[in-house]
């Protein structure tokens, strides 16, 4: 028995990890084909890319730890089908169920595993990535001078080039305008034939060798005590150097602390800790509504003994009653308190929305952090004996029926956190209801395995439905 649970083991772990590798690589690029925009041509460090697609591939662990439980099993059991083992070991007399004891315990560890990545790894991951990918795409282009475009990269100056050598190092017909310490306009523009640019040690400055230009400045002229008129000078040169300060252009880290109060870089305790809190807000406020609006409810306090004989008004012919002059002020009146009303009850309904949206919002945070390792317990049960019925191994017809599976739970989960964090369904109904759903369909399939069903059989279908094309022409 032993040596049947260690060839089922070795089976099953091969598969695992070469399909979550190529699983998290079609992630990552994917990753890189969205933000390549952002990434490319500013100037990063080599590590800096590499970090971030480093906490990307972290944060990708909930979707491909899934897919690659699926689609492994589906292997390993296809593999054991296609070579007639499984034949063998139900030939031993183990039953499959059996035989599938090993691969539950694994995939229950894995579960557990995932259950304590998705606590405790996955929130300071998801903090590093997202705070690392704002950085990155707030940095200003490395593309300091483009063609034909006044660039604004520096402080101070206005910068045209006409065009570049595709080396991006020679220039040709810059134009630079530089501002007045006091923003009265560009008084001075510095014109040059071509040029090259070069960056200092440590990327301190951007150096600007020009060579064939002049220099026009305009200047207040000496001793004037109205300024009526301007001074200009003009200063030919066979070539000269411009230096430009390149500290406004590296890449500032935001404080991490900003991005913590997000429902993706808390725990499970943060997060319950903050639904709570927002969740006593919210029954505070109610409260204070009830408080607010009291003063503006007229309410006629009547003795339990009246002296006198009351004679109950008629709410239609109340105002009939009043003069024509009252029956305005009464109904400016009320007018202006239902005005008033509105008005404190419209802040106040806002205010309750936002702090329900984001009760369901991390409370449905609080969910992911059990969906994943149902997800991969709920998936191994439907892909062990769809792997055991379709008795096909390789990366044929398993990566379909998985990515078919898969794109199930997928769109399931998807529609259900949408519609849980809407208000449209309860929170946890919408973050369980994939698992809900898949799960009796891994717990049927693995009936039908385990009574060796037909239920892919191609041939099974074709004599069904000759016989009623059969009966339908006798009949």
């Amino acid at each position: 028995m032993k040596k049947i649970h260690l060839l089922l083991l070795k089976s099953f772990i091969r598969p695992f990890v070469s399909t979550l590798f190529i699983v998290m690589f079609v992630l990552l690029m994917l990753f890189l084909f969205k933000y390549i925009d952002d990434l490319i041509g500013k100037g990063f460090a080599w590590y800096t890319i590499l970090e971030l697609m480093l906490y990307n591939s972290a944060t990708n662990v909930a979707m491909a730890l899934p897919l690659s439980v699926l689609l492994s099993t589906i292997m390993t059991y296809g593999s054991l089908g296609e070579n007639y083992e499984l034949v063998a070991i139900k030939a031993a007399g183990i039953s499959l169920r059996r035989a599938m004891y090993p691969m539950i315990v694994v995939v229950t560890i894995l579960s557990i595993s995932a259950f304590f990545f998705s606590d405790y790894m996955l929130p300071v991951a998801n903090l590093k990535y997202f705070s690392l990918l704002y950085d990155a795409r707030k940095q200003k282009s490395a593309d300091l001078l483009p063609q034909m475009v006044f660039s604004n990269s520096f402080t101070g100056y206005t910068i045209r080039v006409k065009s570049k050598d595709p080396d991006g190092q020679r220039l040709y017909g810059i134009m630079i305008y530089q501002k007045s310490p006091d923003n009265n306009g560009n008084n001075t523009v510095t014109i040059a034939r071509e040029g090259t640019m070069f960056r200092t040690m440590g990327d301190k400055y951007l150096v600007l060798k020009l060579k064939d230009g002049v220099r026009y400045e305009e200047s207040a002229p000496d001793n004037a005590t109205y300024n009526f008129r301007q001074r200009l000078s003009r200063f030919r040169f066979k070539e000269t150097e411009q230096k430009f300060s390149l500290d406004g252009l590296k890449m500032n880290r935001t404080n991490e602390n900003e991005f913590r109060t997000a429902s993706q870089m808390m725990n499970l305790k943060q997060l319950r800790s903050y639904v709570d809190s927002v969740q006593h807000q919210v029954d505070g406020s109610i409260v204070q509504n009830y408080k607010l609006i009291t003063p503006y409810l007229k309410f006629f306090n009547m003795p339990a003994k009246p002296a006198a004989k009351y004679i109950q008004a008629d709410k239609a012919g109340v105002l009939k009653s009043m003069k024509l002059s009252d029956q305005v002020v009464a109904l400016s009146s009320a007018a202006s308190e239902i005005r008033s009303v509105k008005d404190i009850l419209k802040n106040r309904t806002d205010r309750y929305n936002d702090d329900t949206l984001n009760i369901r919002r991390y409370a449905s945070e609080v969910q992911k952090k059990f969906t994943l390792s149902a997800a991969c317990l709920a998936l191994f049960l439907i892909g062990a004996p769809l792997g055991a019925i379709i008795r096909k191994g390789g990366l044929g017809l398993p990566v379909v029926i998985s990515v078919i599976f898969f794109l199930i739970y997928y769109i399931i989960s998807t529609i259900g956190e949408k519609s849980a964090r809407a208000g449209s369904i309860s929170v946890v109904f919408g973050m369980w209801v994939a698992i809900i759903i898949l799960t009796p369909i891994g717990l049927f399939l693995s009936y039908k395995a385990a009574t060796d069903s037909a239920i892919f059989d191609v041939e099974l279908y074709k004599r069904f439905f000759n016989k009623l094309i059969k009966r339908k022409a006798t009949n």
